[in-house]
């Protein structure tokens, strides 16, 4: 069992470059590949990213290529997302979650455990 806790969402201005964080339960971490998902008002949550278990391959999507990094320390359970150049259109309820297959990273069935999420709002 993991059990994962997001924070440091809350409102930025737009521009700005918050970092979220996801704390890990269990001895396990390093066996699982992390990834963010968000959901906006009245939308389908979509992938943010993902990274492998040792943080040496990193995926996004295109909506954040170049403005969004995602790191971990597995020697702390923690993966981080680092987001960059905030628009009023990034506002969502932002997730991890932890999965087994780097292959299946875009889809949030391939995914074990979630965060309860952390709400980040920009304002324009």
């Amino acid at each position: 069992q993991v059990q994962l806790v997001e924070s440091g969402g809350g409102l930025v201005q737009a521009g700005g470059s918050p970092r979220l964080s996801c704390a890990a339960s269990g001895r396990t971490f390093s066996s699982y590949v992390m990834g963010w998902f968000r959901q906006a008002p009245g939308k389908e949550r979509e992938f943010v990213g993902a990274i492998s278990w040792r943080g040496r391959s990193t995926d996004y999507a295109d909506f954040v290529k170049g403005r969004f990094t995602i790191s971990r320390d597995n020697a702390k359970n923690t993966v981080y997302l680092q987001m960059t150049s905030l628009k009023p259109e990034d506002t969502a309820v932002y997730y991890c979650a932890a999965a087994r297959s780097y292959s299946g990273r875009y889809y949030d069935t391939e995914y074990e455990y979630w965060g309860q999420g952390t709400q980040v709002t920009v304002s324009s």
